[in-house]
């Protein structure tokens, strides 16, 4: 029974759409006659300050107004915990609102999939840096070709919005080089290969449905691991469209595999996960089972 709940908003998610959303998530909670408690912070270090403090108070969800980033932050504070996520949709990839089928574009519908309680136990991935920091994350680590198209994007001013990832995504692709990577899963398996990119999947997809590990299980505490071994420009720019449905992993120069533990290696290349920067590599990325209580829609 969902009575009260701690709801944190991040003003920027969606290009500032998520204030109007917690504005009507809110007015929905009180309607349901649900007590709410609101969290803003002034950046991700404040709001993750104030969402440990509010969870020593008691409540039943901890909800999410936001997209992905914002998710990873409550993640951080929820993993391995009793209270749940509860997640109204507001960013602009939202992919953990893909995966577990919550209502989009929908903040009263989000709010009334919370309300009625339902929870489901998920698996979360898990990053340990060479320098000990230590991450959780819930859709997928990202290593390569994408992550240094984010280091591009972070270092950018202008322009603004989603044009900022196509102009940083061109520029990567023009500079396009063989990634020396050394893998090992499980502590077994060695895979050493020059690669465009190296994706390990909690869930399925990233970058707003982009299905990188099309077969991921958010419950069979494995990862999911794609590799893209290195191609030239123009394979690479075919097999973007492929990757939205998920028919990449069909293509000679891409690989699978899964494991419940990664070490991954390649020189100068940081780590993603969930959108943001983590650390660099090397690094030991893992699935850990049952690490999250999630509210989502009742099976049907």
């Amino acid at each position: 029974m969902i009575s009260r709940v701690t709801v944190l908003t991040n003003p920027k998610s969606g290009h500032g759409n998520a204030p109007h959303a917690g504005e009507l998530a809110v007015a929905r909670f009180q309607e349901l006659g649900i007590d709410v408690t609101g969290i803003v912070g002034r950046d991700a270090a404040h709001a993750r300050q104030l969402v440990d403090e509010a969870l020593t108070r008691e409540t039943d969800a901890l909800v999410v107004i936001g997209g992905d980033g914002v998710i990873r932050l409550a993640i951080q504070a929820l993993a391995r915990t009793d209270i749940p996520l509860g997640i109204v949709p507001a960013g602009t990839g939202n992919d953990h609102a893909r995966e577990y089928r919550l209502p989009m574009a929908d903040p009263v519908a989000a709010v009334d999939v919370i309300a009625a309680g339902h929870t489901e136990t998920v698996d979360l991935g898990h990053i340990k840096g060479a320098d000990e920091s230590s991450t959780w994350f819930g859709t997928v680590a990202a290593t390569g070709f994408d992550s240094l198209v984010s280091d591009r994007v972070n270092r950018m001013s202008w322009p603004h919005g989603r044009m900022r990832y196509n102009v940083a995504l061109v520029a990567e692709i023009s500079q396009l080089r063989p990634l020396p990577f050394r893998l090992v899963l499980d502590g077994e398996r060695e895979i050493v290969a020059d690669l465009t990119l190296a994706a390990f999947g909690n869930t399925r997809s990233y970058g707003g449905g982009m299905l990188i590990c099309p077969g991921a299980n958010h419950s069979d505490g494995l990862l999911d691991i794609t590799i893209v071994r290195a191609s030239s420009r123009t394979k690479l720019i075919r097999l973007f469209p492929t990757v939205f449905k998920g028919t990449h992993v069909n293509l000679d120069e891409v690989s699978t595999y899964r494991a419940r533990t990664i070490t991954v290696d390649s020189p100068g290349i940081n780590a993603y996960a969930d959108g943001d920067y983590v650390c660099p590599l090397p690094a030991e990325i893992s699935a850990v089972s049952a690490a999250l209580k999630l509210l989502v829609p009742a099976p049907v």
